[in-house]
C-alpha cells in the first residue's frame, strides 16, 4: 500500500511540474508574442507620421516643380495605399505599399536635384528633417520588431515549447523585409 502511494505521489508530483511549466511557458510565449504586436504597432506609428509630413514637402515641392504632377500623383496614390493597408492590419499589404511609397519618394528626390531653389527652401530643408528622423525612426522600429520576432519565432520553434505554442495558438510572425528597391542606393547630392 504504501508502495503505491508512493507512487502516486511521485506521479502527482511530475503532474504538478509539467503543469508549473506548461503554464509558466504558456505565459511568456503570449507576452512574448505581445511585444511583437506592440513593435509592429510602433512600424505603423512611424509610417503614420511618414504619412502626414508626405503632403508637406510635395506641396512645397509643387511651387517649384509644378510640371512634374506624376511624381506628385504617384506618391499621393502611394501614400493613399500605406494609409488604407495600415488601417487593414494586413502586414503584407502594409510592406507593400510601404515599398511603393519609398519608391515614390526617391524619385522625388531625383527631381529636387534638378531645383537648387527647392533644396535651398528653408521650409523644404527642415520638412527633410523631418522625414530624415521619421526615416532613422522607421529604421529602429523595423528592427526592434524583426528582433522580437526571431527570438519569438525562435522559441515556438524548439521542442517542448513548439507544442505549448500550438495549444495556445501561436504562429510565427513574417520579418519586416526590405524592398528590392532598398538594396540599392539612391544618388542624391544635395
Amino acid at each position: 500500500m504504501k508502495k503505491g502511494l508512493l507512487v502516486f505521489g511521485i506521479i502527482a508530483a511530475i503532474a504538478v511540474i509539467f503543469g508549473f511549466w506548461f503554464v509558466g511557458t504558456g505565459n511568456s510565449l503570449v507576452k512574448q508574442d505581445e511585444k511583437v504586436l506592440q513593435a509592429y504597432a510602433d512600424i505603423e506609428t512611424q509610417l503614420e507620421r511618414r504619412l502626414a509630413l508626405i503632403p508637406n514637402l510635395v506641396n512645397t515641392a509643387k511651387g517649384y516643380a509644378a510640371h512634374e504632377s506624376a511624381v506628385f500623383t504617384e506618391i499621393a496614390n502611394a501614400r493613399a495605399k500605406l494609409s488604407g493597408a495600415i488601417g487593414s492590419g494586413d502586414q503584407a499589404a502594409v510592406q507593400a505599399a510601404n515599398n511603393e511609397l519609398e519608391g515614390a519618394l526617391s524619385r522625388l528626390l531625383m527631381i529636387v536635384e534638378n531645383y537648387p531653389d527647392l533644396k535651398a527652401d528653408k521650409m523644404f530643408i527642415g520638412l527633410m528633417d523631418e522625414l530624415a528622423g521619421t526615416e532613422n525612426r522607421i529604421n529602429q522600429a523595423r528592427q526592434s520588431y524583426n528582433n522580437y520576432v526571431g527570438d519569438f519565432n525562435g522559441r515556438i520553434r524548439t521542442w517542448p515549447t513548439s507544442w505549448v505554442a500550438g495549444s495556445r495558438g501561436l504562429e510565427k510572425h513574417e520579418l519586416f523585409k526590405a524592398s528590392e528597391n532598398a538594396k540599392t542606393v539612391p544618388e542624391v547630392n544635395f
